[in-house]
């Protein structure tokens, strides 16, 4: 979170303090009153004010008007007053002085009588002192303001993608995980805004921790909708997503599967309507809890963009912020709040249970959300506004004591009763005109039985009050103090009376047009009915199209993705009531509490991560009260003794044992004993040990298939066997107890982020070509990328079966089995046959595929301008492989190697000598120019099986039935073999590995020799010199050996040396 900066009068410690918030005086948004507090406090005193203004005016001007035409009675006058021998400019200093006196005993003494009603949770305790416990160290005149990072400020979305060329093939899919399916505001709230979504062309996939009544309305959404259970946490590909939509606190154990490779980058917004983890992040802090609060601090961290519905949840957090928070204002939780309990409670009941009459005219005063331990300052203020009003409808007058004030503040104490009584004394008012009633009692009740809500609040809220939408909501006129977001929203005697600030003759014109004669006018029934009206679905577009603004700001939309619509294309103006009424009738008067969120949500992961921690929870720091709110089972005194007993006892048995094996014979053993001991210590050393079981199960085995991986988050997609060998892209997230290979330790280059990046798999691939004979030894080798499995694209059993039948009997002859074909629509929506190769290629590759092969191409076997250098392929519909996953004999492999690393490097060169080096052709999106070689590089073996002349066979991934793509008879007149041959690569791969040898680099950050094996006839006969060289060395160091024996005879070497 950003903030304003502090004002030069705010109080330093808290601009310095932690947690990213900063004490703002005289600053807009939430700013306190401008002017200065003493004039607007009220007091008895203040008609001395004015005669001593004008005593002021008058002085001066009967001075100056003295001195210019009557000097000598100017001398008399200053003989009659020698009991007061001031000059004139002392008589301006004494009343200034006199003024500011009056004002600061008038402030100290409302102070006196005023603080102690507004002052919460005194005599309290600590957890009582404020309704939303932002921070302690806010003074006098300080706010909060909250202001989200300027990256989620963005306006412009998609407009500049809208305004290029785009060939896109399928729809953005959202992946959205919801804690549980129940009708509760928040589904209402977010089914309208998916529902919405999906309008402007996004794909929605569900799934869910928990099943419910709204089932149904969600399969109208995003179809088919799958149980998210715990064990299925790592079991999905959420890279097919381009990005994550969680909701609630629940769903926090799914996103654990995100902050893993490969799922990192996927942009996630998760929304937080709860408020109960913000309550125990207090507790947490005060206990010193630090554990549990990094544990949620990880998880907020993963989110792109934590969204709450209001500005009071982000402060609430505010422990957990990592500059990822916004706001999205719009919730239904007070109409729906309102509605459920007008059906079950009675005005005139309530008013009898709480000591009103029928004819009382009784008026909620409200304010601001936020209530701080110490800042009663606003409401002293609130309290001068309102002097006025009070004694005109309140005043010891005949008809004004039907008149009640009500003040919904603070806690339940007696001692805010009190001091309003007492402030009723002194101003005059009927016994019993002003009440008092605490936000946790039944604020619901207080509304439904007022006859008009004032909101009284002079501060500049960021949001739409919640109190005065519920009081709207319950169809009540309202009277609110001018404010910007109000007045944006209310029209002015429409839906509401909108009253300048600090202005009381304002204030008793509005109440006087309301009410007459303890009477509500047909203008407050009218401000009623439309205030409901307008309630009902206030925000409601507002908030719709802020989400679709804010998925374009954070999600990647990827070449071959249709753009969403325009959000000015959105016409929702209400939430979707029609689907959640029935459920508003059944639990009517369920939300009581209007400043309690997360209604009907199961929050248990709150408290099983507390119970899960607790072991590490420092007991010391553990009050009372807190373990009654943890409920958990601490070890008494007696725990710890029994405990100490059993370690002792199981200590001294164990020493027993060891004295007693000492004592005993025991045979050494023979030494084929001790070597197989020595083998089984070595073998747990899988880190120093690549080959180890798996090699051993592979022996004899004519095929070996890698699946290359990125991160943990790939492991639960691998497969076992000695079919399998995984290939990992990085050394720390290799499998544990596993005899992946490390590409990385065989291909340096790839610890360099950026080519790791940009190269993908089929580095992976240049890794295992790097010296393959010290790994695969097998005439057939295969590659398959993690994501198979992921997409339910990766072999069957029997698949496996059909394959390793086939290439036992296959010895001869170039073939290439593939099972995991180009789709360009991912498999939701159908296969597309009607696109071309190239054309498929363009849109994977931001429309420059077809430009960027042919440039490459042409560098690669340097082609004059004039000719051809795009390669045809067919468009007779055939298969096409994809996903890396493939098998073809060993030889071609290091054939279709050779082919990449030039081709690879050509594109690199183009990289390198273009105007931007930081720029990808090969992507729009930020993820497509981070892994920008890696599409074209995944449809090279294609372009290269097809020109080469080798067979390629389509093998289900499910059933294993095998289907020939692409005959070689139909390809004649189409294969450009010429540039394909063996002989040529072989010639053109020397050639590079001689420039490399000889350092004659054609760029500084030439690709090529980093990629594999640099290996030339000149470096055969350097190597061949070198161990002719080593081995006559051998020799002469031989020959002089024995000429010195012949010479000197042999002399045994000194077996030690006496030292003296």
């Amino acid at each position: 979170m950003e903030h304003l900066s502090e004002d030069d009068n705010a109080v330093t410690g808290v601009g310095n303090g932690s947690g990213g918030f900063r004490s703002i005086r005289d600053r807009f948004r939430f700013k306190r009153n401008p002017n200065s507090a003493a004039s607007y406090l009220p007091s008895t005193s203040t008609a001395t004010t004015s005669p001593l203004d004008r005593q002021y005016k008058q002085g001066r001007s009967h001075s100056h008007h003295h001195h210019h035409h009557h000097h000598h009675y100017n001398r008399s006058a200053a003989k009659k007053m020698l009991l007061f021998p001031f000059r004139e400019r002392s008589w301006f200093y004494l009343c200034i002085f006199l003024v500011i006196f009056v004002f600061a005993l008038a402030s100290m003494v409302l102070q006196s009588s005023i603080m102690p009603v507004f002052r919460q949770g005194g005599g309290g305790s600590e957890r009582g002192k404020r309704l939303w416990p932002v921070r302690d160290d806010l003074k006098l005149g300080s706010s909060l303001h909250f202001e989200p990072q300027r990256r989620f400020q963005l306006h412009d979305g998609l407009d500049r993608l809208r305004s290029q060329p785009r060939i896109g093939v399928r729809p953005p899919r959202i992946g959205l995980i919801l804690g549980n399916m129940n009708k509760d505001p928040s589904s209402l709230m977010l089914s309208t805004v998916m529902k919405n979504l999906k309008g402007l062309g996004y794909l929605f996939k569900i799934y869910a921790l928990q099943d419910g009544d709204a089932r149904e309305i969600w399969e109208e959404i995003g179809g088919e909708i799958l149980n998210l259970s715990p064990e299925r946490h790592g079991h999905i590909d959420w890279s097919i997503f381009e990005g994550i939509i969680a909701d609630s606190l629940e769903v926090k154990d799914a996103i654990s599967s995100l902050m893993q490779e490969p799922f990192c980058s996927i942009p996630l917004v998760w929304i937080i309507q709860e408020d109960t983890l913000a309550n125990r992040l207090q507790m947490y802090e005060r206990n010193q809890w630090n554990h549990i609060i990094s544990h949620w601090k990880s998880a907020f961290c993963r989110a792109n963009v934590v969204v709450f519905p209001d500005y009071s949840l982000p402060m609430l957090y505010s422990v957990l912020d990592t500059g990822n928070f916004f706001v999205i204002p719009g919730s239904p939780v007070d109409v729906w709040a309102a509605e459920s309990y007008t059906k079950t409670h009675s005005k005139l009941v309530l008013r009898k249970e709480n000591g009103f009459c029928e004819d009382d005219v009784v008026v909620l005063v409200i304010g601001s959300s936020f209530f701080f331990a110490e800042l009663s300052w606003d409401y002293a203020v609130a309290m001068h506004d309102l002097e006025p009003l009070l004694l005109n409808y309140a005043g010891r007058e005949e008809g004004k004591e039907t008149f009640k004030f009500v003040f919904l503040c603070g806690n339940s104490s007696s001692q805010y009763d009190d001091a309003l009584q007492d402030i009723a004394t002194r101003l005059g008012l009927y016994q019993g005109s002003l009440r008092h009633f605490g936000v946790h009692g039944d604020p619901n009740g207080l509304i439904l039985m007022a006859d008009i809500v004032l909101y009284a609040s002079p501060q500049d809220e960021q949001g739409f009050p919640p109190l005065l939408t519920r009081a709207m909501s319950f169809g009540m006129p309202i009277v609110a103090l001018e404010n910007p977001v109000i007045k944006r929203h209310v029209a002015d005697q429409v839906q509401g009376m909108i009253v300048a600030k600090h202005n009381p003759d304002a204030l008793i014109k509005a109440f006087s047009l309301l009410i007459s004669e303890a009477k509500l006018l047909k203008l407050a029934h009218s401000i009623a009915s439309s205030g409901r009206l307008l309630a009902k679905n206030m925000l409601a577009s507002e908030c719709v199209m802020s989400y679709a603004k804010l998925l374009e700001n954070i999600l990647n939309f990827p070449s071959d993705v249709l753009l969403p619509g325009n959000t000015s294309q959105l016409k929702q103006t209400s939430w979707e009531w029609n689907f959640f009424q029935e459920e508003i009738d059944k639990k009517a008067g369920d939300l009581a509490n209007p400043h309690s969120r997360g209604y009907g949500l199961s929050l248990g992961v709150v408290y099983n991560i507390e119970e899960d921690m607790a072991n590490l929870l420092p007991l010391k720091n553990v009050s009372g009260n807190d373990l009654e709110a943890l409920d958990g089972d601490f070890p008494t005194h007696l725990d710890w003794d029994i405990l100490r007993e059993m370690e002792s006892s199981e200590e001294l048995e164990s020493l027993e044992m060891e004295e007693i094996e000492e004592r005993m014979e025991k045979a050494i053993g023979d030494w084929d004993e001790l070597y197989r001991n020595a083998r089984k210590s070595e073998k747990l050393k899988f880190e120093m040990n690549e080959r180890d079981e798996g090699e051993l199960e592979r022996t004899g085995q004519p095929l070996c298939i890698y699946e290359i991986y990125h991160g943990a988050g790939a492991w639960q997609f691998l497969h076992h066997g000695s079919l399998y060998r995984g290939l990992s892209l990085s050394t720390r997230a290799r499998r544990l107890r596993s005899d992946d290979v490390d590409a990385v330790a065989r291909l340096p280059v790839l610890n360099d982020t950026y080519y790791r990046d940009v190269l993908c798999e089929i580095g992976g691939m240049f890794s295992v070509a790097n010296g393959v004979d010290n790994i695969h030894k097998r005439p057939w080798i295969g590659f398959q990328s993690w994501r198979a499995a992921g997409r339910k694209a990766s072999l069957s059993t029997k698949a496996e079966q059909v394959l390793e039948e086939v290439v036992q009997k296959n010895t001869k002859g170039d073939v290439i089995y593939f099972w995991a074909m180009l789709d360009m629509d991912g498999g939701f929506m159908g296969r597309n046959d009607v696109l071309t190769f190239w054309s498929m290629c363009d849109i994977l590759n931001g429309g420059n595929c077809r430009s960027a092969f042919e440039d490459a191409f042409r560098i690669m076997y340097a082609l004059p301008s004039h000719v051809e250098a795009l390669p045809p392929m067919p468009e007779d519909g055939g298969r096409w492989s994809a996903l890396h996953s493939w098998v073809m004999p060993t030889s071609s492999f290091l054939e279709f190697i050779m082919f990449s690393r030039i081709f690879v490097d050509s594109l690199d060169y183009l990289r390198v000598n273009s105007s931007n080096m930081t720029s990808c052709l090969l992507g729009s999106s930020v993820l497509e120019k981070q892994h920008c070689y890696c599409r074209v590089m995944e449809l090279l073996v294609n372009v290269w099986a097809y020109h080469s002349a080798r067979r390629m066979v389509y093998i289900d991934p499910h059933s294993g039935l095998l289907e020939e793509q692409h005959p070689i008879e139909q390809r004649k007149g189409f294969m450009w073999a010429k540039y394909f041959n063996t002989s040529l690569l072989k010639s053109m791969d020397e050639d590079l590995a001689e420039a490399a040898d000889d350092n004659d680099h054609p760029y500084e950050m030439w690709l090529w020799p980093l990629t594999g094996e640099v290996y030339w006839q000149g470096v055969y006969e350097r190597e061949r010199e070198e161990r002719y060289r080593l081995k006559m060395d051998k020799k002469r160091k031989t020959r002089e050996k024995l000429l010195d024996r012949m010479k000197h005879g042999y002399v045994q070497k000194a077996l030690g040396r006496l030292k003296l």
